[in-house]
């Protein structure tokens, strides 16, 4: 078996964007990419058959969760990760990074690691680079993220900076912990929050220490779009060529248009899978909320355009009266729909980059979409 394999296929004329392929011990797909996210172990109401039918290649899950529940060596026992939720197809696992440092008053950082409280029962645990790698390494995913520290918004110059170092060192802790890098690929993470400065210095720091792939972490954290989308350009000249760029917890539509344009290959988000389970889908026209009483008699799919599952076999009324019962089965459409949705509209965006259309694709979808451009 191999480690990860990247190749950049074809070069937008016009934009940062590129189409590629990336490889990992299970499987083999196109990016850019969106990665639907299985926090426990489970992409919620989804089994691994309905994620393969939709057309998804790689999913997340998360190291902090999965080290609360079940806990990792259990994991490690049932032959890792992939075996125990039988998901054929590619992982990434997160740090824990990021739900470590989002626990607030429950946390204290230090040079070693973060010493913290569960969300589940308030016990005290620890995590640090190695135990995040030792934790990763049990699970067994494809991808494996380097253990950092997710800066908040906003946050001072000084903070950052001082986040930006440990961050690094703790990175060079990450591969020195790393025992399985034949069949795990590290990637290491910049972050550097909205200081353009402390941005570079992260991102040549950590390139500076030859990981196999990159993550731009610390975006999408409560700063506006436009200064998201800013920082992003900023940041992404500053990462190799040859290696996947990943924009982490990302996964709006204009996000990912605006983030493929500037050159990122991976994303994942929450955000699908959790308005589903609000009754809100996406379509080509924007959101639809089909909890709304306006949709009570309207026997039209979710999108008339949209080919998935859901849209080919169900009504709006249908599903507004599941979801307003509370019945399993309505966020269970929904977030078929949602997820097929997202992961179609990156098929449409591969083509457009191999067409050399990218940037009309995306104006076409603004202007259905209601999104100003």
């Amino acid at each position: 078996m191999y480690a990860m394999q990247f190749e950049v296929l074809k070069q937008s004329s016009n934009t940062s964007a590129r189409l590629g392929l990336l490889k990992t011990p299970h499987n083999s797909f196109k990016t850019p990419v969106f990665m639907p996210v299985g926090t426990q172990a489970t992409v919620k109401t989804m089994t691994p058959d309905e994620l393969e039918q939709i057309g998804a290649k790689i999913i997340l899950s998360n190291t902090y969760h999965l080290y609360l529940r079940p806990g990792h060596e259990l994991v490690k026992e049932a032959g890792g990760l992939h075996k125990f939720m039988n998901w054929q197809g590619s992982i990434l696992t997160d740090s824990g990074g990021f739900q470590v440092f989002s626990l607030g008053d429950l946390r204290e950082i230090n040079e070693e690691g973060v010493t913290f409280r569960s969300h589940i029962d308030g016990s005290l645990h620890f995590i640090g680079p190695e135990t995040s790698i030792e934790i990763q390494n049990a699970l067994g995913a494809d991808i494996i993220m380097a253990f950092d520290e997710c800066i908040p918004y906003p946050a001072t110059y000084d903070y950052v900076l001082n986040s930006v170092e440990r961050t690094t060192r703790w990175a060079e802790r990450c591969q020195k912990a790393h025992n399985n890098p034949e069949r795990q690929t590290l990637f290491g993470i910049v972050q550097g929050g909205m200081y353009k400065d402390l941005r570079q210095k992260s991102a040549l720091d950590i390139t500076s220490l030859g990981f196999k792939g990159y993550a731009i972490g610390g975006l999408s954290v409560g700063e506006p779009k436009e200064l998201m989308y800013e920082i992003l350009e900023f940041t992404v000249p500053f990462l190799p060529n040859d290696k996947p760029r990943y924009l982490m917890g990302v996964g709006a539509p204009e996000d990912l248009f605006e983030g493929v344009i500037r050159g990122v290959d991976m994303f994942d988000c929450v955000l699908p899978t959790r308005i589903a389970r609000n009754g809100t889908v996406f379509t080509g026209n924007g959101k639809l909320v089909v909890r709304n009483a306006v949709y009570a008699r309207d026997f039209s799919p979710l999108d008339p355009h949209c080919d998935c599952y859901t849209c080919k076999n169900y009504t709006r009324a249908y599903i507004r009266h599941l979801i307003n019962t509370n019945e399993i089965l309505g966020i269970r459409l929904t977030t078929i729909h949602n997820l097929y949705f997202l992961i179609n509209l990156m098929k449409q965006i591969q083509a457009a980059i191999e067409g050399d259309y990218l940037l009309d694709l995306r104006d076409e979808f603004y202007i259905n979409y209601g999104i100003k451009s």
